[in-house]
């Protein structure tokens, strides 16, 4: 059950804006984060608003219907989802916003990586 509340935290609370470090963000919260960081106009907001709550829908149906309390068979299923959900974001960015939403997904990336490989 830890490991499943764990899973839960990561699917759900991380964000490329500020990634575990707080309470579980929603997308709207999560779209908040990186308006202030990226200076998004609403356009961009609007666009990654639903991105993100795509990205959270499918990651809620990946987890009700996971099988085990696999965490790392878990995140293994989410990262795809995620760098889809990168990839389309970057899109909507200008060159300089980009490289800047660029570090939060290298950061993110590096503690998929770590759980993947056990060292949560």
């Amino acid at each position: 059950m830890k490991t499943l509340i764990l899973v839960a935290l990561l699917a759900i609370g991380v964000s490329t804006a500020s990634f575990a470090q707080g309470p579980i963000k929603t997308p709207e919260e999560q779209v908040a984060a990186l308006k202030t960081q990226l200076t998004l106009n609403d356009d961009q907001a609007a666009k990654v608003t639903v991105i993100y709550q795509d990205r959270a829908k499918t990651i809620d149906s990946i987890r009700m219907n996971a099988k085990s309390n696999d965490v790392q068979a878990l995140v293994k299923k989410i990262v795809p989802i995620y760098t889809i959900a990168n990839d389309k974001i970057k899109k909507v960015l200008t060159p300089e916003q980009a490289a800047i939403f660029q570090k939060d997904v290298d950061a993110q990336n590096e503690t998929f990586k770590k759980i993947q490989q056990g060292q949560n």
